[in-house]
C-alpha cells in the first residue's frame, strides 16, 4: 500500500523544464535568448551614447583622474598646491637655503653629547659669487638670562662649485643662533640642531 505522503509528487511533473540534450548538438544550432545589440537597440538614448563613449575610448591615464567634477577639483588642487611648493622651494623659502653673495648656503646642526656639529654646504651661484674669509659667530637660543660666550669661527669660501664645511660649536642647546658675515654682508640666521 503506498501513500501520497511517502511519494510525494511534484507540483510541476507534467511541465517539460530541460529537454535532454544530444551529443551532436552544434553551436550553430544553439538559440541565444540574450542579444546585447537588441536590447541597447531597445534601450533609451541616454544608454546607447554611453555604450558608444565606452566603445570608442581606448586606454587612458587622464581621464580617469577628471572624469566627473568633484575627481577633477582634486587633481587639479593637487596640481596647483605642487606647483606652488615647486616655486618656494625654488625661490627660497622653503628649506635651510640662504643666499649670501652670491652663494647658496644650506646650514644644518647635529647634536653629539654636549656640543653641536654645524655643516654648512656652499654652492657658487652664476654671476660672480663671493670668495674669501666668511667670519661665523655662533651662540645658543636660551629663554633665560644666561650668560654664554660667543663662539666665533672663520672659514674661506674659493672658486670651487660645490664646498662643504663642518665645525664643532661647545653648546649643547637645541637652538643656534649664528652670523655669517662678509666684508659687505651678514646674513643672521638661527638653526635647530637635529
Amino acid at each position: 500500500m503506498t501513500d501520497e505522503t511517502d511519494n510525494p509528487k511534484r507540483p510541476n511533473a507534467n511541465y517539460r523544464l530541460s529537454r535532454p540534450e544530444p551529443d551532436n548538438v552544434k553551436d550553430e544550432d544553439l538559440v541565444f535568448y540574450y542579444n546585447r545589440e537588441k536590447r541597447l537597440a531597445k534601450a533609451p538614448e541616454a544608454v546607447q551614447k554611453l555604450y558608444a563613449e565606452q566603445k570608442k575610448r581606448g586606454f587612458n591615464l587622464l581621464h580617469p583622474l577628471i572624469a566627473d567634477k568633484p575627481r577633477a577639483t582634486i587633481f587639479f588642487t593637487i596640481v596647483v598646491l605642487c606647483i606652488v611648493i615647486l616655486m618656494l622651494s625654488i625661490l627660497g623659502y622653503m628649506g635651510r637655503a640662504y643666499t649670501l653673495e652670491g652663494n647658496k648656503l644650506e646650514i644644518s646642526a647635529m647634536g653629539f653629547e654636549d656640543t653641536a656639529i654645524v655643516l654648512i654646504k656652499k654652492t657658487a651661484g652664476n654671476k660672480s659669487p663671493y670668495t674669501g674669509a666668511i667670519d661665523i659667530a655662533v651662540s645658543p637660543v636660551v629663554e633665560a638670562e644666561t650668560d654664554y660666550s660667543v663662539f666665533l669661527h672663520r672659514i674661506f669660501f674659493t672658486l670651487e662649485k660645490n664646498e662643504d664645511y663642518r665645525f664643532v660649536v661647545p653648546y649643547g642647546e637645541k637652538r643656534l643662533a649664528m652670523v655669517i658675515q662678509t666684508e659687505k654682508s651678514s646674513l643672521k640666521i638661527t638653526v635647530n640642531v637635529d
